[in-house]
């Protein structure tokens, strides 16, 4: 079986993108947060596995709880960067973008003692009108990025990309793009990368997707939030998609991870896509033929 990579998108309840409208960023500071303890609660499900994973850490709560991404380090995992404000990379220009990058890498490092190689972008908002973006990220000095999803959806994703990790060339050099996991059904790509499909969807059948892709011989990229194992955070009056997208299955999400957990191999993104050579069969591409 395959070694899979498990990463966990280390933000507060309040920052998810379906919760913005009434949650605007202004008002984070005056909010009960529960990022802290439910981090701790992934840890403590991870150490019972004996399963080490990369947590993308945003910059913003790396700030409020540096004592928290200095005891993931502690623990073995691998700190990646989830950027620093969770805004969109579409909606920021390059010059915002560029500062936020580098001092999210650097608080990052300076916390964890570690050299901080991989980065996610919030809502994996890196998409045919954002790709700017790659070039900032081999220049901050990061060698993967995991925020292009190749798929159709609102919100994100590049369709037709490739779904395999592959090579991107940037004008500040090489950076390895790690996509997150689809599994082609007739047609159909489908997302198979945990998050919110991991709730929405039957355990039994995102298990078995999750299960194709190993059968294949691929590793998978699964991802969660530690809001999500949370189903006492307080609620926002949004509209329909937003709740079914946010608030879906929370009370189950803990005991499916644990079943994941006991069912798949996990390690790190660096223990499953780097080195190089390990993504050397793929094509590469410039961030100017992706756009095309």
């Amino acid at each position: 079986m395959p070694l899979n990579a498990l990463t966990i998108d280390v933000e507060d309840y309040f920052a998810a993108e379906a919760l913005s409208a009434a949650a605007p960023r202004a008002d984070w500071a005056s909010l009960p947060s529960r990022v802290e303890a439910n981090t701790e609660r992934v840890l403590a499900l991870l150490e019972r596995h004996d399963v080490r994973a990369t947590f993308f850490v945003l910059g913003w709560v790396a700030e409020r709880f540096p004592g928290l991404v200095r005891k993931i380090a502690a623990q073995g995992h691998e700190i990646a960067s989830h950027g620093y404000s969770h805004r969109v990379v579409y909606a920021q220009s390059p010059a915002d973008f560029r500062e936020e990058t580098f001092k999210s890498r650097q608080l990052l490092q300076d916390l964890s003692g570690q050299d901080v190689a991989g980065y996610r972008a919030a809502t994996f908002s890196i998409t045919r009108a954002s790709l700017w973006a790659l070039d900032i990220l081999a220049e901050a000095g990061f060698r993967y990025d995991s925020s292009i999803f190749p798929i159709h959806h609102d919100l994100y994703g590049i369709p037709g990309s490739p779904t395999e990790p592959y090579e991107v060339t940037t004008s500040a050099g090489r950076l390895i793009e790690i996509p997150l996991t689809t599994l082609k059904v007739g047609p159909l790509c489908l997302p198979a990368s945990g998050g919110g499909a991991f709730r929405l969807l039957p355990r039994s059948l995102a298990m078995a997707m999750l299960a194709a892709v190993n059968r294949q011989g691929r590793p998978f990229v699964f991802y969660f939030h530690p809001w999500e194992i949370d189903p006492g955070q307080p609620r926002f009056d949004v509209g329909l998609r937003s709740r079914l997208r946010h608030y879906t299955n929370l009370g189950r999400f803990e005991a499916r991870l644990e079943h994941l957990l006991e069912r798949f191999r996990f390690g790190t993104m660096t223990d499953v896509f780097l080195p190089l050579e390990r993504v050397s069969p793929h094509p590469v591409f410039a961030a100017a033929e992706l756009a095309s």
